[in-house]
């Protein structure tokens, strides 16, 4: 079956697209026009590395994000329900040969029990994750689990949206999934490079290449407006990655009108018991990881760019300014974590062990305005009607605002004296920034109806 993936045209493109600063010059001044940027124009990016040529990049990445959506920046964190799998994978520790591993897989009460966790650290978002798991990974369980998480109201606390990483499903399947109120549905596919993927994936429902590609058309075709694509960075080259990922990208929109919402970029870490050990065959250094983030800003500009707790804080830090707008905080990757349960039943070695409030303290002292807003989600603002406003950069007309909103919330409910000094001056200082006059004053109203007990206002 031929796919939207032409591995022989990606090769190509490379190969001809010889360092030339003067053409990345282009490409980069055309990028900040957030027009997004084609497969070979990508490609002449990636095969620059001249400091010249990257620090106009990266200079270009930080316009570009902030053009889009401001100087926002999205919180969730991920909530596994099961470490139980029938793939195979030779770089993740819940791979069913993992012998070693402890196997858990949680409850509705337990996953309730999670969820009151997160809540009453403060979170909004959370990202359900269930993996390869015949049991915990079926939409039947699914859709109990997700009415569970839902369901948990600690205090002021609730999930306000709920997104989703699992195995991919059946149209039919993910119809179902869609009647649960998820907003985004989350699916990597680890490796777009076929050999490499078969290598990587030798056993269980995962070993089907095609069948994993075309899970966001099955998603989107079943009516899932917001999907989010990912490749594990290290299995193969990355530039090879980054252009796929614009192909998939291309595809999406050309086959439903809207692309992926969100673009995940996880670097390959050591895992327990797993026969790559944390020896990507591919590895990224520090400095390439910030060429792909920035590149992807540029040449899909309207997605979100999703960084994990895999990151040192350095680091994460540093790629706030190239594209990031999403980062997960506060995260356990083992089932029951948040309980403090099983810590040797993870998924993979995390470096940034900050608390969210850690998080939140350490980004505001850097000028980003913390957010928990799932207004677009309630409002209808997804698929297309997202994209219309976030490709011209009118989203963060309101995303600035919501920013505010949540973060007021959360400093009133969960922050620490030195978290409501801090907070208080990101918020006046951005709310001098709304250029609009009238949503200016109708923030800073609701600011203070959140000061005097009101909850949930968004704009």
């Amino acid at each position: 079956m031929k796919t939207f993936i032409d591995e022989s045209k990606i090769t190509a493109l490379l190969d001809k697209a010889k360092t030339d600063p003067k053409k990345a010059a282009a490409v980069i001044t055309k990028a900040l026009k957030l027009k997004g940027l084609s497969l070979a124009e990508t490609a002449i990016l990636l095969n620059c590395d001249d400091k010249k040529t990257l620090a106009k990049l990266f200079k270009a990445a930080k316009t570009v994000k902030e053009e889009i959506y401001g100087k926002r920046l999205v919180f969730f964190a991920p909530l596994y329900i099961t470490n139980y799998c029938a793939n195979n994978c030779l770089y993740c520790g819940f791979r069913a040969d993992n012998k070693k591993l402890a196997r858990r897989r949680l409850s509705l009460d337990e996953i309730k029990a999670e969820t009151a966790q997160l809540e009453k650290e403060g979170h909004k978002r959370i990202l359900l994750i269930g993996g390869e798991d015949p049991v915990a990974g079926s939409i039947d369980f699914l859709e109990k689990a997700i009415a569970a998480a839902y369901s948990v109201k600690v205090g002021r606390g609730e999930i306000r949206r709920l997104n989703v990483n699992v195995a991919p499903l059946s149209v039919a399947g993910f119809k179902r999934l869609k009647n649960t109120g998820i907003g985004t549905y989350q699916l990597f596919q680890e490796t777009y490079h076929e050999p490499t993927y078969k290598i990587m994936h030798p056993k269980g429902p995962k070993a089907d290449y095609e069948y994993r590609l075309y899970g966001m058309h099955r998603a989107m075709e079943a009516g899932i407006n917001d999907v989010g694509v990912g490749a594990l960075f290290g299995l193969y080259d990355y530039k090879f990655e980054v252009l796929a990922l614009l192909s998939h990208a291309l595809d999406l929109e050309k086959s439903f009108g809207v692309g992926p919402h969100t673009i995940s970029v996880p670097r390959l870490e050591p895992a327990f018991d797993t026969p790559l050990a944390g020896n990507p065959p591919h590895p990224v250094s520090d400095n390439d990881f910030k060429k792909i983030v920035a590149i992807l800003r540029l040449a899909v500009p309207y997605t979100g760019i999703i960084l994990s707790t895999r990151e040192t804080p350095k680091l994460r830090n540093e790629l706030l300014a190239l594209g990031v707008s999403q980062i997960s905080a506060g995260s356990r990757t083992n089932p029951g974590g948040y309980a403090g349960q099983h810590a040797d039943a993870e998924q993979f070695v995390m470096h940034d062990s900050r608390s969210l409030l850690e998080v939140v303290k350490d980004i505001a002292k850097m000028g980003y305005s913390p957010s928990f807003c799932t207004a677009c989600y309630r409002l209808g603002r997804t698929g297309a009607d997202f994209m219309d406003l976030a490709k011209p950069g009118l989203i963060k007309s309101y995303c600035l605002p919501n920013s505010l909103l949540t973060f007021k919330e959360y400093l009133l409910d969960y922050g620490d004296k030195q978290a409501q000094q801090l907070g208080e001056k990101v918020i006046q200082k951005h709310l001098r920034e709304i250029g609009n006059k009238k949503l200016r004053a109708l923030t800073a109203e609701k600011l203070k109806r959140i000061e005097a007990g009101e909850r949930d206002l968004y704009c």
